[in-house]
């Protein structure tokens, strides 16, 4: 054993985990890219990616996936966490209505475990390769004394263009309607409350009868879902979108406003969609107020939409699940009716 893996840094390990993720990575290779695994950095040929240069607009985006990585330990599966962080990283550009280009992941862990650290890469190349986005880079960070034993911390870069006529928010008046796509259940937020919350619902391993056979870990570790395909969808139906808002930390009551001008605010119908079962169970596990629950989680607001009202019928129809869920009103905030 070498000095510095006595140390706690296994140099071979690391390089064991870079063979067993390449073929992930480079599944996600476009004609643009023009660096391989193993380069000092990643070389993208933004010509090859878009039609103008001169109308082109990047959209750069940072964030992991909170405290979901210590759920992910602790259920010891780690088969979709990747995704989480791919996922919430496209959906915060997508709101300025930018597609993905590429993308660049940095893991850091206690001690690195090869195949761990490949399944997690392996689930970051899924989602890029499913949302046509390339992975450019990225780093693996063997750091004892910094991590506990058995975590680990994702969190991604991404990088997306958008024409600067498409760019969003545009045009959100009062009387807009708000259309809601879907959350599989928490994402990437409220992971801190809800780990507090798991031993009064019987612990990782407990099965609610309102999870209809899921494990409350299952529940918890439910993907991040990708919205993608339904503002393509959207597009190419001509559904006009004024405006997104992904509902990530600080829920409903702080994401929505970020997107209304001045003079706008926004009043969501109660009942108006379907929340997740894992909500209830946290809410009524915390004895959470209304506030707390829409601040801490987003209690199956996965994504708002903000359209014409008239447009309101094409959207629903060419997204299944989509929902109205509200209206643009004068004002400020948003209010729950």
């Amino acid at each position: 054993m070498s000095t510095y893996a006595k140390a706690g840094v296994n140099i071979a390990e690391g390089n064991r985990a870079v063979a067993l993720m390449r073929d992930a990575v480079q599944s996600t290779y476009t004609p643009a890219v023009l660096a391989g695994v193993g380069a000092f950095g990643g070389c993208f040929d933004l010509s090859k990616a878009v039609d103008s240069l001169s109308d082109a607009i990047l959209v750069a985006s940072t964030d992991g996936v909170g405290t979901k990585t210590l759920v992910a330990a602790a259920y010891n599966d780690y088969s979709s966490i990747g995704a989480d962080l791919v996922n919430h990283c496209i959906n915060d550009i997508l709101v300025q209505g930018a597609r993905p280009l590429f993308f660049l992941d940095y893991i850091a862990v206690d001690v690195l475990k090869a195949e761990q650290v490949a399944t997690v890469v392996q689930s970051i190349a899924a989602a890029c390769r499913a949302a046509g986005c390339a992975i450019l880079g990225g780093e693996t960070a063997e750091m004892p004394g910094v991590y506990r034993d058995n975590t680990f911390d994702v969190a991604g870069t991404i990088v997306g263009v958008v024409k600067r006529s498409a760019l969003l928010p545009a045009g959100v008046v009062v009387g807009d309607a708000i259309v809601s796509l879907p959350s599989n259940g928490l994402h990437t937020n409220g992971f801190s409350l809800a780990r507090r919350l798991v031993d009064r619902l019987g612990g990782y391993d407990a099965t609610p009868d309102v999870l209809h056979g899921m494990t409350v870990g299952q529940a918890l570790l439910a993907p991040h879902r990708c919205y993608v395909s339904e503002y393509t969808a959207m597009q190419q139906n001509g559904v006009p979108i004024h405006a997104m808002a992904h509902i990530t930390g600080g829920g409903l009551y702080d994401n929505l406003p970020r997107i209304l001008p001045d003079g706008c605010g926004a009043q969501i119908q109660r009942g108006s969609w379907r929340i997740p079962a894992i909500f209830d169970l946290l809410v009524e596990a915390g004895d959470i107020s209304e506030s707390d629950a829409f601040h801490a989680f987003n209690m199956g607001l996965g994504m708002l939409v903000v359209l014409p009202g008239d447009a309101v019928p094409a959207a629903l129809d060419c997204i299944s699940d989509a929902r109205l869920v509200g209206t643009v009103v004068a004002g400020s905030g948003v209010t729950l009716v």
